[in-house]
């Protein structure tokens, strides 16, 4: 079985045609989602599953977390449909719920403690976000980000690794633009001290 393409840096829906960025269908397919049509549901599952779940599994290093977060994004589409505003695009939309539906998963788990062993010492003058970004999610910086509250992770999350903007990233958490400012001073305030 050959593995999906990389993730997009954004949210990009799946192009249909030529010129034809996908949005369209996909908004139709929203629309029959309303009036309660389950294959429209699948059909927006199959072409958007496949760069939801990737981009999931590298928010939280957990396929089977991952997979439930997509599930759940799913099951709430069907449910709230309607709210679909059509103000931006069904794969903007999606990715909202896929991040809020895993920071509902993550809450369900505790913080796993950092070992005292597995932490190194970093350039205090070097940037979360270039600490990050070279030692990878999945490395002792990214251990680090596990201590975080869910809340916190995802601020950090959306404005360090995605490079949203705080606007974007309140846009995106469903959470005023001031409550992702302080929760992102509070999680870099957390990962200094847990660095240092």
């Amino acid at each position: 079985m050959a593995l999906p393409p990389p993730p997009p840096e954004r949210p990009q829906p799946a192009a249909t045609s030529a010129g034809d960025d996908g949005d369209g269908e996909d908004r139709a397919l929203v629309a029959r989602i309303v009036r309660e049509d389950r294959g429209a549901l699948e059909q927006l599952y199959r072409r958007h599953a496949p760069w939801l779940i990737p981009r999931l599994e590298s928010r939280c290093g957990d396929p089977e977390l991952a997979d439930l977060a997509l599930q759940d994004t799913f099951v709430s589409v069907w449910k709230s449909a309607g709210r679909y505003r059509g103000d931006g695009q069904v794969a903007a939309w999606l990715w909202g719920i896929a991040v809020r539906r895993l920071i509902d998963q993550l809450r369900k788990r505790r913080p796993t403690p950092m070992s005292p062993h597995a932490m190194q010492r970093y350039d205090r003058a070097m940037s979360f976000e270039d600490t990050l970004v070279d030692n990878g999610a999945h490395g002792t910086m990214g251990m680090a980000l596990r201590t975080l509250e869910p809340d916190l992770q995802a601020v950090l999350i959306a404005t360090a690794i995605d490079g949203l903007s705080t606007r974007e990233a309140a846009k995106v958490l469903g959470i005023p633009q001031g409550t992702v400012k302080t929760r992102l001073m509070r999680a870099r305030k957390h990962l200094q001290e847990t660095l240092s």
